[in-house]
């Protein structure tokens, strides 16, 4: 499992690489991941529908999956923004920084996730103040989002993520960036933030992280409309959605019982 940033970032960059580092970076840039298996997730979901049906379901609720001693639950202070959007009964909430080792060991996890189960990813974008360039990375995004395409977004930060150990400066960032538009057939512009309304964008999201009581990231929490479950290690995350899954399911089933054949 991965330690959070907040907990291992500030030792990041001092610790000697490893071979253990490489193979994560060459499968993200591959866009090459591992799913739990089948069985595991068909497990999860039926241990959930049996507790379910031996207690009422709470109005609002809270859990968390693959916590441990060195990665404890977030002591959320705020919860509200926990919800899926309209229209949708389970979404996955996360937080990321783009300079975080464990943001960019989740993003291809999180991603194919969202497209497995077809449910929405509401990503925030939280820059941790002790990153050099990952406010400038996620200003850019936001830039390429709005301007080009969400498309060309998400992959700049894909590349971003699978290209963490390259860029240690601003400087990296901007010959990083540089290559990426080049190779997408993009100009970059003279200044990418001319009025400040990416910077603000980004700014809001960091304020509603830190209104949530947000120590870290990646923060990922699976939700519904009645329940949300932090996930702190992304390989439970598939069996935190199945759950999810089966209690929308269950509450459907409660609040639309199937009406009795008539002889």
């Amino acid at each position: 499992m991965r330690l959070p940033c907040g907990i291992i970032c500030r030792n990041w960059r001092n610790a000697p690489q490893n071979d253990s580092i490489a193979p994560e970076h060459t499968l993200l840039a591959k866009g090459l991941h591992l799913r739990p298996t089948a069985m595991s997730r068909i497990f999860s979901a039926a241990l959930f529908l049996s507790l379910a049906g031996t207690a009422p379901l709470a109005l609002t609720a809270q859990s968390s999956v693959g916590q441990n001693p060195q990665n404890p639950p977030t002591q959320f202070k705020d919860t509200s923004m926990f919800k899926p959007p309209v229209g949708a009964k389970v979404a996955i909430v996360e937080f990321e920084d783009l300079e975080c080792p464990a943001c960019a060991h989740a993003f291809p996890i999180v991603h194919e996730a969202a497209n497995h189960y077809h449910i929405p990813l509401l990503r925030y974008d939280f820059p941790l103040k002790m990153h050099i360039w990952s406010r400038d990375a996620a200003i850019t995004a936001r830039y390429i989002q709005d301007k080009v395409s969400p498309d060309l977004a998400t992959e700049f930060r894909r590349e971003v993520f699978a290209s963490q150990y390259q860029i240690s400066s601003k400087e990296d960032l901007q010959h990083f960036t540089q290559t990426f538009f080049s190779k997408n057939h993009q100009q970059v512009p003279f200044v990418i933030d001319p009025t400040g309304q990416f910077a603000k964008e980004v700014n809001a999201e960091e304020a509603l992280g830190d209104k949530a009581g947000l120590g870290h990231t990646p923060t990922i929490v699976v939700v519904t409309a009645k329940h949300w479950t932090e996930v702190l290690d992304v390989s439970q995350l598939y069996s935190a959605i199945d759950q999810a899954e089966a209690e929308s399911a269950n509450t459907a089933a409660l609040h639309h019982p199937v009406a009795a054949n008539k002889k």
